[in-house]
């Protein structure tokens, strides 16, 4: 077993808290989590790898460990994101290495991806989407946000943030729901209950089309740069549909396309057999 560490870096003044583990001169796996989660998701995921890889999971700003700056000195859009996590590769000495995206982590990670291609040597996209077919119908109070900011369908998006609606997610479309531990979405909702997350978490929400705007800049870099690629997908996912895994094939022919039968955090399930998934994929 190899030891996870916990560490917290000062990135241009924003502390970044990450979960660190394998040797560091192994193949490096940058692990990029969603909303309303953090780096804990890949609890699991980490030992499994561990023996093979140098794995490093930050929390984004405003989620978990990190700092959450308030709304009035920090921006809290997509692109903010992707360059403290740019920068929070640099600042920890990351040259090169593998992103493995999930949800949120999807459209942080593709950012790095197009902006420095040359540092990314394979993705690993759970449930992290870049194709517009892939968005159920789920995304229709967001998008009603995005083509109409008003308070009240920003009010309306509150229902996101409920606890319910946390547990929610980590359940739907798992066959048998004892399998999921409560520790995850508790955890989740430890940190949405946090004064000024949920407007944080609101912003984030009407900022998510231009991850959407960005779909073909990211899908013009998986046709241009090829890079490996594996969609492992949980195909009961309430909010990314099967599509969007399959479509990633349109760009990269030779992707490798994989489902579970699981939801949106398929890690709270299939931890074991994702994690075989991508021995045997980086090893090729």
């Amino acid at each position: 077993m190899s030891t996870v560490t916990y560490r917290k870096v000062d990135v241009d003044g924003l502390g970044v808290f990450y979960r660190e583990a394998g040797p560091k001169d192994a193949p490096t796996i940058l692990l990029l989590h969603g909303f309303p989660t953090a780096g804990h998701m890949f609890r699991d995921l980490i030992p499994q790898l561990a023996d093979r890889f140098h794995l490093v999971a930050p929390d984004l700003p405003a989620f978990g460990q990190s700092y959450m700056p308030p709304r009035s000195s920090f921006t809290y859009t997509f692109d903010k994101l992707a360059k403290v996590i740019d920068r929070f590769t640099e600042t920890i000495g990351l040259q090169r290495f593998a992103i493995y995206v999930f949800d949120y982590g999807a459209p942080v990670g593709f950012r790095l991806a197009v902006r420095r291609p040359d540092r990314i040597t394979a993705i690993i996209s759970q449930n992290g989407n870049a194709y517009e077919e892939g968005l159920s119908d789920g995304w229709n109070p967001v998008r009603a946000y995005w083509q109409e900011p008003s308070p009240s369908n920003r009010e309306a998006l509150r229902t996101f943030l409920a606890p319910e609606t946390t547990r929610w997610q980590y359940t739907h479309g798992v066959p048998d729901e004892a399998t999921v531990s409560p520790d995850g979405y508790s955890l989740d909702n430890f940190y949405l209950a946090r004064p000024g997350a949920d407007e944080i978490q609101l912003d984030l929400f009407g900022d998510y089309k231009s991850n959407v705007a960005l779909y073909p800049a990211f899908q013009n870099y998986f046709r241009t740069h090829k890079p490996q690629l594996l969609a492992a997908w949980g195909k009961n996912d309430p909010f990314f549909l099967p599509a969007g895994a399959e479509a990633f094939r349109r760009d990269i022919p030779e992707a490798s396309v994989r489902f579970f039968d699981t939801g949106h955090f398929a890690l709270e399930t299939h931890a074991k057999e994702i994690a075989a998934l991508i021995r045997d994929f980086l090893a090729r």
